[in-house]
């Protein structure tokens, strides 16, 4: 019999013949040229075989030859198919166009992430890409092959020394190698080393300049630690005075401490809500309704379809909302104390520098007030405090 895919296109159907002239009436069928096959007798006046559609519809007059009857037990094919479908138009009109829209979303760009780059901006690069024809809601059979891409875009970008271009699915990948560029050394003239603040002087090193002061002395600012002029009187000649020069500095800040800290917890109770998400919206389906909580903290975890290798701009999201509380905890005067004074040793070591270091502390004046402790800590502090100051001739 011819191929099952040719049958299924034609429309087959299994039927049962009765009769007491069944013999008859089946040589009758194979004289007249129908196709049927696989033909079970199942009595001497009763058969079951399969037949084409179109030779099905030419049994009438046989039958009414012989005495025959046939009753149809199955049918198979594509007619049958269309038949089912047109009777459901708007469930058909639904599948095709689900597909139809599928295919769609998944042939147009949802997004273009840059990669790599640090010195160029990442807005510089889309708009590169851009002109290359590189952008969100591009037809993806519009875009040019992707070593084409490269090489125009690296063109485009004369910071680039290389420009790669991916593609996964609807999403675009642009991947940048800057060049590397040799820092120029700024131009410098000649200058004196001077002091920032005043200080005790702990240390002084002076790689090019003269040194005008010594450990354990007392400076001002302004006072010039490395002179640039170096030579006598006679015979003198400026330079760029370099060095590190340290000395103690004091520093009196004031802060406060709470006697009650507030801390974060979560309560147990959580909601749940579902979106179906395309692209950069989405609709919510469940979870509607007043929160039992006022506050809350959100767990979000997003996926994506995917066919093969590409990423389809549908999927759903999955938001966790847990309520939190603020619990009050006191504190210990003693432990306030504490912490205000880590709180400014923070504070003073931020703004001297990351070379420096706290020598001693000292609490200078502390109260007690309206739930808060006040204080105002001396503090001695080791940083360098060299400052350029440009020799005018």
């Amino acid at each position: 019999m011819k191929s099952s895919i040719l049958l299924s296109l034609r429309g087959y159907v299994l039927v049962q013949m009765r009769g007491p002239r069944l013999e008859v009436m089946i040589n009758r069928m194979i004289e007249n040229g129908m196709s049927i096959w696989d033909i079970r007798l199942l009595g001497e006046s009763r058969a079951e075989l399969y037949i084409l559609i179109k030779d099905f519809f030419r049994l009438r007059p046989l039958l009414k030859e012989t005495g025959c009857r046939v009753h149809v037990l199955k049918r198979f094919g594509l007619p049958f198919m269309l038949d089912k479908l047109e009777k459901r138009k708007f469930f058909a009109i639904g599948l095709v166009c689900f597909f139809i829209g599928l295919y769609l979303l998944s042939s147009v760009v949802w997004q273009v992430r840059v990669e790599g780059n640090e010195l160029i901006s990442t807005n510089q690069i889309l708009e590169a890409a851009k002109k290359e024809g590189l952008y969100k809601l591009q037809w993806k059979h519009r875009l040019k092959d992707t070593d084409a891409l490269s090489k125009s875009l690296q063109n485009d970008l004369p910071g680039a020394s290389w420009v790669g271009v991916e593609v996964h699915g609807t999403h675009i990948i642009i991947k940048v190698v800057e060049a590397t560029i040799p820092q120029k050394p700024p131009l410098m003239s000649p200058r004196h080393l001077v002091a920032s603040k005043n200080a005790m002087i702990t240390s002084i090193f002076a790689e090019k300049g003269r040194p005008m002061v010594k450990a354990n002395t007392y400076v001002r600012k302004g006072d010039i630690l490395i002179s640039g002029i170096i030579g006598d009187e006679t015979h003198q000649q400026t330079v760029i005075a370099s060095g590190q020069v340290k000395g103690l500095v004091w520093y009196t800040p004031t802060v406060e401490v709470p006697l009650v800290q507030y801390y974060k917890v979560y309560t147990g109770e959580t909601r749940k809500r579902f979106y179906l998400v395309m692209g950069n919206r989405g609709l919510q389906l469940t979870g509607y309704g007043k929160l039992p909580f006022e506050q809350y903290e959100t767990l979000p975890e997003r996926k994506t379809l995917q066919w093969r290798n590409w990423s389809l701009p549908i999927g759903w999201l999955n938001e966790k909302l847990m309520a939190t509380s603020l619990v009050e905890q006191p504190i210990d005067p003693q432990e306030a104390k504490s912490l205000g004074i880590e709180q400014a040793k923070a504070e003073i070591l931020s703004l001297a520098g990351k070379d420096s270091k706290i020598v001693s502390e000292k609490i200078l004046h502390e109260k007690t007030e309206n739930g808060k402790v006040y204080m105002e800590v001396h503090l001695e502090v080791e940083e360098s405090i060299t400052l350029e100051q440009p020799i005018v001739p």
